[in-house]
């Protein structure tokens, strides 16, 4: 089985380099992140003809997930246990945001996630950032319970280690690689959780996100942040997983590159 995980930033914007995409490397499960479109805004009907049935869950905006699947489809979930969500400027409540999405997929179950951006240290969304990712592992330890190959995927906003940015130095004081949010990932780990690290097709770490400014992607000035964690039955199914850093190349691509996770399940 071959799944994999992309932030598309915008699924209408960069649907023919989805639909390309999909027809070369053939995923039988894709989790999709920042849609930037409502639920039925989703172009299933395109999607579709490429024989995927379809989960999305998304207002538009800056949020949206989805998971893609050509081995089946079902036990869908929407939203983590007890999730928190953001009190944007003006309003008197919190709003839950549609950053989480799980289905079972052949016998895998799958989420795909949109973890908060967090903004800058200190700010409200910073907090709302560490919240949500307490809630994610909440989450994954309930649905540990059940005896299956399980994994998390998608864009976490947050480099695991120094090495996993271009310049560390350039990050000081910054979101994505502070001490708080490495815990966070450190806490998916204890509750019985593995990285699936993948490997790079050119230069030495595989970065999944750079700038479109600055000419980020052509210095390879890029960051991992686009991550997958499993369970035991997951990770030892794995045989191979890499970037695909040529999806990032040419005009009209999204600054994420997608992450492929290749399994033999016997």
């Amino acid at each position: 089985m071959r799944i994999a995980t992309w932030n598309v930033n915008s699924v209408g914007a960069r649907l023919p380099k989805l639909l390309d995409w999909l027809g070369t490397a053939e995923p039988d499960v894709l989790c999709l992140q920042e849609l930037k479109c409502a639920e039925d805004a989703f172009p299933f009907d395109e999607v579709g003809e490429l024989g995927y049935e379809i989960v999305a869950h998304g207002t538009g905006r800056w949020n949206g997930v989805a998971v893609l699947s050509r081995v089946g489809l079902t036990d869908v979930r929407r939203g983590l246990l007890d999730q928190p969500g953001f009190q944007v400027d003006g309003s008197m409540f919190e709003t839950p945001e549609p950053r989480a999405v799980a289905a079972t997929c052949g016998g895998v179950r799958v989420w795909s996630v949109y973890v908060p951006n967090g903004r800058e240290v200190g700010h409200a969304h910073y907090d709302y950032k560490l919240r949500w990712l307490d809630a994610l592992c909440a989450t994954a330890v309930e649905e540990l319970a059940a005896d299956r190959p399980w994994a998390v995927l998608g864009d976490f906003n947050i480099a695991p280690n120094d090495e996993d940015v271009w310049d560390i130095a350039a990050f000081e004081g910054c979101t994505h690689v502070t001490p708080e949010e490495r815990k966070a990932l450190t806490a998916l780990t204890e509750c019985g959780l593995a990285e699936v690290y993948p490997r790079a097709l050119k230069y030495d770490v595989p970065f999944t996100y750079w700038d479109y400014r600055a000419l980020r992607f052509p210095n390879n000035q890029g960051m991992r942040i686009d991550l997958t964690y499993g369970n035991e039955a997951f990770t030892s199914a794995v045989t191979d997983s890499y970037v695909d850093r040529n999806a990032r190349k040419g005009k009209g691509t999204s600054d994420h590159a997608p992450v492929v996770v290749e399994l033999d399940l016997g």
